[in-house]
């Protein structure tokens, strides 16, 4: 099989600026390509870090970026104003708002801002029209409130990344038009109840992701992710939908579009 031969798919998730990949990001995205990953969306989880992360998505042609505040730093930095948000959409390669979100499993105590934050990274996204890249750990019940409550107040879009909760959760995010994007865990050999959420979800709200360098999936689990590693999280996943692995990856590139509409139409313009 040559390179041209293929399929497609996106790295909707990951975080190219950790140390892990320092000096080595020519060589991880040339994997990447060879692996059909074509395009790898870069998160800054720190608005101090936004530069760093805005320079690797400027330098390499198949790689976006999106910029928000982590729910786990929400109380140890600067609370993210929606405006300044804005005014970081501005950059062409800027194609996401997050990630945000609510974590309680480590950072409970700072329940309060975590939810300022996250409601100023929603009006953000529904100002922009950039989707929203949510983090949930432990705190379901909140999330789907937040997010509902946000919805009535006027549409946006959003994307539950690395979803690992409940199908409570699912459902109230597939309710609202949201999508789901399938980490590493899915592949993992216990993680059959998390693939049965996915199955019984819209095959058009499905994304795929890494989270690298956390969560390679088999047969790399253990050791440091990587955006290629992104196909064989996609392999099972087509076994999930019971569909080849082609027509899933077409799939999921078709639902990337739909949901990153500033980054597929970066691509067809350049």
């Amino acid at each position: 099989m040559t390179d041209t031969d293929i399929p497609q798919i996106t790295d909707s998730h990951c975080h190219l600026d950790f140390p892990d990949f320092d000096g080595q990001l020519d060589e991880i995205v040339a994997r990447a390509a060879r692996a059909g990953v074509t395009r790898m969306v870069t998160i800054c989880t720190k608005l101090k870090n936004e530069p760093a992360v805005r320079a690797i998505a400027e330098a390499h042609p198949t790689v976006f970026y999106a910029a928000g505040t982590h729910p786990m730093s929400a109380a140890s930095e600067p609370l993210v104003s929606t405006d300044t948000l804005i005014q970081i959409a501005q950059h062409p390669k800027m194609v996401g708002i997050g990630e945000t979100g609510l974590d309680y499993h480590y950072t409970a105590e700072s329940a309060d801002i975590q939810k300022t934050s996250l409601r100023n990274h929603i009006d953000a996204a529904r100002e922009t029209g950039l989707p929203l890249i949510i983090h949930a750990r432990d705190a379901d019940d909140d999330m789907t409130q937040i997010l509902s409550e946000a919805y009535r107040n006027g549409a946006y879009t959003c994307v539950m990344h690395c979803f690992s909760s409940s199908p409570a959760l699912a459902h109230a995010a597939l309710d609202l038009g949201f999508y789901l994007s399938m980490s590493g865990i899915t592949a993992f050999p216990k993680s059959g109840d998390l693939r049965d959420i996915f199955a019984a979800a819209p095959l058009d709200r499905i994304l795929v992701e890494t989270d690298a360098p956390y969560l390679a999936p088999p047969p790399h689990r253990g050791r440091r992710n990587e955006p290629a590693y992104s196909a064989h999280t996609a392999q099972k996943a087509a076994e999930t939908f019971g569909l080849d692995y082609p027509a899933f990856a077409a799939q999921t590139q078709a639902n990337f579009d739909r949901l990153f509409t500033k980054a597929a139409h970066f691509e067809a313009a350049t």
